[in-house]
């Protein structure tokens, strides 16, 4: 049965921070933001918002444009790492605010979780509701799978430079027209770490930069290993001895931290990939040195990290063979246009690997590209650490979604912050009832607690039109 992503909707803020004003506050090169990173505008949430009403948003979205009524729906599931409780789910907050559009008690039949393992989160949370349609217990009833996040970082950290606010709201269903799922092929790898994790209590996260970073690759390219298995036994794809399973994969979509992130993320897959083929000694040729090897032959992540020669002449190697004509255009084909969205919206978490299929496929369509039948690849990961990766196949009447798709006009007028603004809603200081931007037609949160104890976390959402 063929099952996957049928349509998407998205909600992002209407506020932002320019990365060049960003820069010139914190004293560094905007060219740095731009360029090195990759961020030009980071979206922030304003004072009468948080994960749950983006992700209600978002899902309305998605219910109005397809005419969906809640009998239509049998599971919703929102995946983020921006919790609101430790035991109510998030889920349970989105179906409060639609009953409010569809009436109480019209999605009680709705079963579904809150899902969490960071950014990878949304894949999980796509692959249990796919098999859950494959098993047939879904009575016909679609699945709405949301993902919804604040990446939010200390002020002053390195990680400020990747923040972000956004959900995506997909619908999940038997015979869908976008991209369907390629079944017995998803593969996992599952680690325990403390590359990048939020204890209780925090509202920021604790990183280890380059350890995440590098950990990232590491993990995601473990999964692409048992993905090329699994995808060559079952005949998925067949290789000739000079390919590479990267050559039988038109578009590549990758976690996003950040923008410059899935660029050096398809420069190590395809490193490791391309090694041992013919045309590895063309690229060695082109970059003009051999790719450096690390003193220890074990090859973990500490060992690796800590050889700082070996990572100063990786780093080179890498800058040098991402500026090869063969990975220019392997890059500029599979990736380039997953990146577009990133670059004005900044990190989701778990919606920022969505968000990049969302903009692969608005802008390849653009460019008069026929999407027919082309494989899409997909490498999530979630920090703690656990990667996925998966693949699809975008369907023959994809072009009855995609030509509508309008990422500007999606996302609407938005509000520049200055910095004051900025600092002002990073530290919480703004009132609730007092936001800088005025909402139309969507849900805002609108009170934090009760009068008595037990309704001390009491959050309390209404539909502003």
């Amino acid at each position: 049965m063929p099952v996957g992503i049928d349509d998407m909707a998205i909600y992002v803020p209407k506020l932002y921070i320019d990365s060049k004003d960003f820069a010139i506050a914190r004293g560094i090169d905007p060219h740095k933001l731009e360029i090195g990173i990759g961020i030009y505008k980071m979206a922030m949430v304003d004072t009468n918002q948080d994960p749950a009403c983006m992700a209600a948003n978002a899902c309305l979205k998605l219910m109005q444009k397809n005419d969906l009524k809640p009998q239509d729906i049998g599971r919703m599931y929102v995946a983020t790492e921006s919790a609101l409780d430790e035991s109510k789910a998030m889920n349970s907050f989105v179906i409060g605010m639609l009953e409010q559009i569809y009436g109480d008690g019209s999605f009680e039949h709705a079963g579904g979780i809150e899902c969490k393992f960071a950014c990878v989160s949304g894949s999980y949370a796509l692959y249990d509701n796919a098999n859950w349609i494959r098993a047939e217990e879904n009575n016909d009833r679609a699945a709405i799978v949301i993902v919804s996040d604040i990446a939010k970082y200390d002020l002053g950290s390195a990680g400020e430079y990747t923040q972000g606010a956004g959900a995506i709201a997909m619908l999940v269903k038997e015979n869908p027209r976008l991209v369907v799922f390629d079944p017995k092929v998803t593969s996992t790898i599952i680690k325990n770490e403390y590359d990048f994790y939020r204890p209780f209590g925090r509202e920021t996260p604790l990183v280890n930069g380059n350890y995440s970073n590098y950990l990232y690759l590491i993990q995601v390219k473990k999964a692409f290993d048992s993905y090329r298995e699994k995808a060559i036994k079952t005949k998925l794809i067949q290789l000739q001895e000079d390919e590479s399973i990267t050559d039988k994969i038109d578009y590549i979509s990758v976690h996003l931290p950040y923008r410059k992130m899935g660029e050096k993320a398809l420069a190590y897959l395809l490193r490791h990939e391309w090694r041992c083929l013919p045309r590895w000694k063309q690229i060695i040729e082109e970059v003009g040195m051999d790719e450096p090897t690390p003193k220890d032959p074990r090859g973990t992540i500490e060992s690796i990290l800590a050889d700082k020669d070996f990572m100063k002449a990786d780093e080179q190697f890498r800058k040098a063979f991402m500026r090869t004509s063969i990975f220019k255009q392997v890059f500029e084909q599979k990736m380039a246009s997953s990146l577009e969205a990133s670059a004005i919206i900044g990190n989701l978490y778990t919606a920022s690997m969505y968000m990049g299929l969302r903009s692969l496929l608005e802008f390849e369509y653009k460019k008069n590209i026929d999407l027919e039948n082309k494989r899409i690849g997909f490498g999530s990961y979630g920090s703690g650490s656990s990667a996925m990766v998966f693949s699809g196949v975008i369907q023959s009447t994809y072009k009855e979604i995609v030509k509508d798709m309008n990422l500007e006009k999606e996302i609407g007028d938005r509000s520049k912050l200055d910095m004051q603004e900025y600092i002002r809603l990073h530290s919480n200081e703004g009132k609730m009832n007092e936001p800088i931007s005025n909402s139309n037609n969507e849900f805002v949160l609108v009170k934090i607690g009760g009068n008595t104890a037990d309704k001390a976390g009491l959050r309390e959402y209404v539909f502003s039109n």
